[in-house]
């Protein structure tokens, strides 16, 4: 029985001990591990950090810059061009304020639907012809945008400006905002396809030699971290990569402020805890070669991440059921927009141990175009109300909440 004592932080730490057992055709073998998890996500090696995910905060920030740009077409009563938001989508042309953006090699186009599971793999149902297709819904939002910024007024069947209190909104023909199916639908196609089905899948984390030189700890070249560890750090990433950011415009939610949303009902008041401890807990089983540790983490993440996605389309169908009758439906459409994005972000769930998604692709086809099938889409208040309680309830029941539990979190 082998101990191995491994200091992750100078921070202060939670001690942890573990076991695990891996079995081979001769004998089963009890390892046991003496590490600690750290109280922050903070790990250093050297006196050095040895976490990095610089690419996805600037991914984070690329699309807080895209939202901004579509606000203030609305409020300024400028043009969305749909060609200025392909660029951006693409990071051509330099298209970014924010510093180091342009230049970073980053984009957003690359990474959307573009998981090694579901679309390198196709292990949930993946394929080349989704991935160009849900790339195409997203430039098509931004012809949306460009049609709805030509100086109308939004009404059934007329793509314009609505507004909504003293906020300007873009709505598109069918009463959904563009900006909003942007920003929700890229948390579940580019960031929760990422976290889930790329950066926290084994055959990311452990593919060619990773195990192995994590094991062994032979470090990226010129990096202060292994390759299984920065790959981890990268779905951290995509859920915290721009808290405690300062730089403009970082003024759109992602993850992390919808989990703490979530957090705050007391129906779902563990989950903040359990996603964070999770990934500390799994960096740091990865840093003391623990996988048994780290893949039940990655169970843990995967389940609690699609439960935000649940739990926030059925509160935005709720929200916005509540307000059709008013201004004709249109007060409703800016919460429904947000709530067919997190419907969006379903497809990219993953189940623990099936790769495959809580709801498939064709599932979620069928909710979201149940939303917009009336005559000139979300206009048709008079049949909607119906549609969203089904979708709501179907949503509901598959994660095993309530759809009262879901519309009373703030």
């Amino acid at each position: 029985m082998n101990f191995k004592k491994i200091s992750l932080s100078a921070f202060p730490i939670l001690v942890l001990v573990l076991s695990s057992c891996s079995n081979d055709d001769n004998a089963a073998a009890e390892e046991s591990f003496n590490y600690t998890v750290p109280t922050t996500y903070t790990f250093e090696r050297n006196a050095v950090t040895s976490v990095d995910y610089s690419g996805q905060s600037s991914r984070l920030l690329m699309l807080d810059e895209m939202g901004k740009y579509f606000s203030t077409a609305a409020t300024n009563g400028t043009v969305a061009d749909d060609t200025v938001l392909s660029e951006m989508y693409l990071n051509t042309n330099n298209r970014y304020t924010g510093a180091g953006l342009n230049a970073s090699g980053k984009q957003l186009k690359d990474k959307t639907a573009a998981s090694k599971d579901y679309f390198s793999l196709y292990l949930g149902g993946g394929s080349i012809a989704e991935q160009v297709s849900v790339r195409d819904l997203f430039e098509t939002q931004f012809d949306n945008a460009d049609a709805a910024s030509q100086g109308k007024t939004a009404s059934a069947g007329v793509a314009g400006v609505y507004l909504d209190g003293t906020s300007k909104r873009l709505f598109a023909a069918n009463g959904l905002e563009p900006q909003q199916v942007l920003l929700k639908g890229m948390m579940g196609a580019c960031f929760m396809d990422q976290i889930a089905n790329n950066y926290l899948s084994l055959n990311k984390l452990d593919e060619s030699t990773n195990k192995a030189d994590n094991t062994r700890k032979i470090l990226v070249a010129g990096k202060s971290y292994t390759a299984m560890e920065h790959t981890w750090d990268e779905a951290y990433g995509y859920i915290y990569g721009a808290d405690n950011l300062t730089v403009t415009p970082n003024v759109f939610k992602h993850w992390s402020s919808y989990i703490n949303q979530v957090n705050a009902d007391t129906d779902f008041n563990t989950l903040k805890a359990d996603i964070e401890m999770a990934f500390r807990k799994g960096r740091a089983a990865i840093v003391a070669n623990d996988y048994a540790v780290r893949d039940t983490q990655i169970d843990i993440i995967k389940a609690k991440l699609a439960l935000v996605s649940a739990v926030r389309a059925v509160f935005y169908l709720q929200e916005g059921k509540g307000k059709l009758a008013t201004d004709n439906g249109a007060k409703a459409f800016h919460a429904l927009s947000e709530g067919y994005g997190f419907i969006m972000a379903l497809r990219y769930t993953n189940i623990p141990g099936t790769n495959s998604p809580y709801f498939t692709k064709a599932e979620v086809d069928i909710m979201l175009s149940s939303m917009v099938s009336g005559t000139n889409g979300l206009w048709a208040i008079d049949t909607l109300g119906a549609k969203l309680d089904a979708i709501s309830s179907q949503i509901a029941t598959k994660f095993s909440f309530t759809v009262v539990q879901a519309a009373t979190v703030n």
